[in-house]
């Protein structure tokens, strides 16, 4: 991390990632043809009634085709570059294909230019490498892992984020998420070796409301301070207590302090092992707790 000398109030907290130690110098511009233009949505649906709160402005992206799917199987690929993408958390890697093919791929810790991975079932769990889930062994890393196989993949693909796989059954294999609950994914889903890479970028401090705004952030209004046709928590005269036992969204459904919010009827339960630790219990505090 890069912290600045407090020369204004805005540069006395941020802080900001030395993208020149992990990205190579050789890329100063994403490759054309897996490019293409984003429009800035703001938060809106196609009515253009707004549906996600607190969005719009923000630079200009241009958007990455990054390959999911990893469907060019048993054809190894040699890392070209390592590059920042201003649409996600962690890195993304130009890999070159052994026929000439150019992709986008999310990039693992650890690789560097030069480096060669392989999507094959019998590739060695090596950090790139990707392969089924059965022939990862219990206790490695992955990322970028499918749900349903030949899907593409849908876990594990924040910045610093990683499953360990902790278990193999005759069709399943469980798998520990970075949220702490376990659940279960069918052994013929593939995973990509290692972590994600940008394991900093939870440590950034924005600094000031400029920055977010360049973002595409803007200023978020306390529900308890709106009034009460528009929040669950607004109205009344004053301060006044929400009136209600547990916290709520605008919409009116449950949030924050360790109170549960998934679906009862949600189609995967039966997959799923272990509930996710809750509120305070979770993580590095919970450890803390247990040592005592």
């Amino acid at each position: 991390m890069k912290k600045y000398k407090p020369t204004s109030a805005g540069r006395r907290d941020g802080s900001v990632i030395e993208y020149k130690k992990f990205l190579s110098s050789t890329a100063s511009k994403p490759l054309k043809s897996l490019t293409k233009g984003k429009r800035s949505t703001g938060g809106r649906n196609s009515s253009g009634r707004i549906t996600t709160h607190y969005r719009g402005g923000g630079n200009k992206r241009t958007y990455r085709l990054i390959d999911f799917k990893y469907d060019k199987k048993e054809v190894p690929a040699r890392v070209e570059t390592v590059e920042y993408d201003p649409n996600r958390s962690g890195f993304i890697a130009l890999v070159c294909y052994a026929d000439g093919e150019r992709r986008y791929i999310l990039a693992p810790q650890k690789l560097k230019v030069g480096d060669k991975i392989i999507v094959s079932e019998t590739a060695k769990p090596k950090v790139g490498n990707r392969l089924p889930l059965a022939s990862i062994p219990v206790g490695t890393f992955v990322y970028n892992v499918e749900i349903n196989p030949g899907a593409g993949a849908k876990l594990g693909r924040s910045a610093g984020n990683a499953i360990e796989v902790v278990a193999h059954d005759s069709k399943h294999a469980s798998l520990k998420m970075p949220s702490t609950e376990i659940r279960k994914v069918l052994n013929s889903a593939w995973a990509s070796v290692g972590v994600v890479s940008n394991e900093e970028h939870k440590l950034v401090s924005i600094g000031k409301a400029g920055r977010a705004r360049h973002m595409g952030l803007r200023p978020k209004t306390r529900g308890a301070a709106k009034n009460a046709v528009d929040h669950p928590h607004g109205g009344g005269e004053g301060r006044s207590p929400r009136g209600h036992r547990r916290q709520r969204t605008k919409q009116g459904r449950p949030t924050g302090k360790g109170q549960k919010t998934r679906s009862p009827k949600k189609y995967s339960n039966k997959l799923i092992v272990q509930r996710r630790k809750l509120g305070k219990v979770m993580g590095g505090q919970r450890q803390s707790m247990s040592k005592k």
